[in-house]
């Protein structure tokens, strides 16, 4: 029942949040005498943080309309091209212009951790001159009926293998994250079965390919609680206002709360900087914490299967990293793998997927050759950092970018 509590006391809560949104505009009205006043300030900024903490927070859009590339005005039409229940991949189709459009494709694959894709927006944006790319973007799972079934790890992993089939051969991978592991798995799949649609190159970014290397708090909690405690305290029904009702799923907000809890001084500090910017009328500081926060509470639910599948798989038995893990009764193979090129990256600072989590799969990609290798830590780079932010499109993609264009 706590999912159905949590849903109604959102509803109760609405009406709060639209008369705090409605003061805060009246207060920083220009018309209004008291917008430019100390008094009229800390009302308007209070009005605000009230909206902020208690409104539902939308499925952000990546907003990428436009960038300017060789001097020149590029226009993207963001498309679907693929569909399936639990995903759809999104193809950031270059309208024509007049500067070069790149040839080579690049599959970005999005993390399925509680946020939306939109989230590796400045990944999307910082590749689009050099690359034709497509992301996967994942559903919410209170979204998705009953009806079309359950979602397994096993189907994340066949999700991607179909979409590599679909981008075709000489296809770059880039996976953040969460997807590290399943994304391996498919690569490995597809040179099992001697697939052309093989990727040309895989950039693992993050990721818990092997979680007992650094244990972080994240693989620290993983492995303190049973796989029962997980499926009976985590997983909840989706309620009767959403398509998904009934569904089993490990419920958005509870990863919020996750997401907070593992910083929240960092977060708590953030706040009350955001209400001291607003009395200041540091309109541009004010406006980075509403986009940056925008995005961290838009969360998603996860599909019950899949998450417990990856607790079990991925942080509790490792098996990808011991070469147990099997899809659809196959055993997953890295060691398949010879004509794929493979560069892992880390963040040096990284609090989520420790140091040695990804440089792991160089060790299980065995027969892949020096010159097909590289590992980057990225120094002063936390998690968000190697996929985000300056220290991303300052030092780290320049690297995956030479890497993938290497020949």
């Amino acid at each position: 029942m706590i999912y159905q509590w949590v849903e109604l006391q959102k509803t109760m809560l609405t009406p709060a949040a639209q008369l705090a949104k409605v003061t805060n505009r009246l207060l920083v009205h220009p018309r209004n005498p008291l917008a430019k006043t100390l008094v009229g300030r800390t009302l308007a900024a209070s009005a605000e943080v009230v909206d902020r903490t208690l409104h539902r927070y939308p499925k952000p859009a990546f907003g990428i309309d436009q960038l300017t590339i060789d001097g020149h005005s590029v226009q993207f039409q963001q498309e679907v091209v693929q569909h399936r229940p639990f995903c759809a991949l999104q193809h950031f189709r270059r309208l024509p212009s007049a500067a070069a459009s790149p040839t080579e494709k690049l599959l970005i694959v999005a993390p399925l951790s509680g946020h939306f894709a939109s989230l590796l927006r400045d990944t999307v944006r910082t590749a689009l001159p050099d690359f034709d790319v497509y992301i996967t973007d994942w559903a919410d799972a209170k979204s998705v009926p009953l009806r079309l079934g359950a979602f397994h790890l096993d189907d994340y992993i066949h999700y991607v293998m179909d979409f590599l089939r679909y981008l075709g051969p000489q296809t770059h991978v880039m996976a953040v994250c969460q997807p590290t592991v399943p994304v391996l798995a498919a690569a490995s799949l597809l040179a099992q079965q001697n697939d052309p649609c093989v990727p040309r190159s895989l950039v693992l970014m993050g990721g818990p390919v092997d979680a007992r290397k650094s244990p972080t708090e994240v693989n620290r909690f993983a492995v303190s609680k049973s796989y029962k405690w997980f499926e009976d305290n985590l997983i909840m029904r989706v309620p009767l206002n959403y398509p998904g009702f009934l569904r089993r799923v490990y419920p958005g907000f509870l990863q919020h709360a996750s997401f907070l809890l593992m910083n929240p001084k960092r977060h708590l500090k953030a706040h009350l900087d955001f209400y001291y910017d607003l009395l200041r009328g540091d309109a541009k500081s004010a406006e980075a914490h509403r986009k940056f926060y925008d995005e961290y509470h838009a969360v998603l639910d996860m599909a019950a299967e899949y998450y417990l599948d990856t607790i079990r798989a991925v942080f509790q038995d490792y098996l990808l990293a011991r070469g147990m893990l099997t899809v659809s009764g196959q055993r997953v193979q890295p060691e398949a793998l010879v004509a794929t090129r493979l560069m892992t990256v880390e963040g040096e600072l990284d609090d989520i997927a420790g140091l040695g989590q990804t440089e792991a799969a160089q060790r299980l990609c065995s027969g892949l050759a020096s010159s097909q290798r590289q590992h980057l830590v990225a120094q002063g780079a936390g998690h968000y950092g190697i996929f985000s932010g300056h220290r991303f499109r300052e030092q780290v993609y320049p690297q995956i970018r030479a890497f993938l264009q290497q020949q």
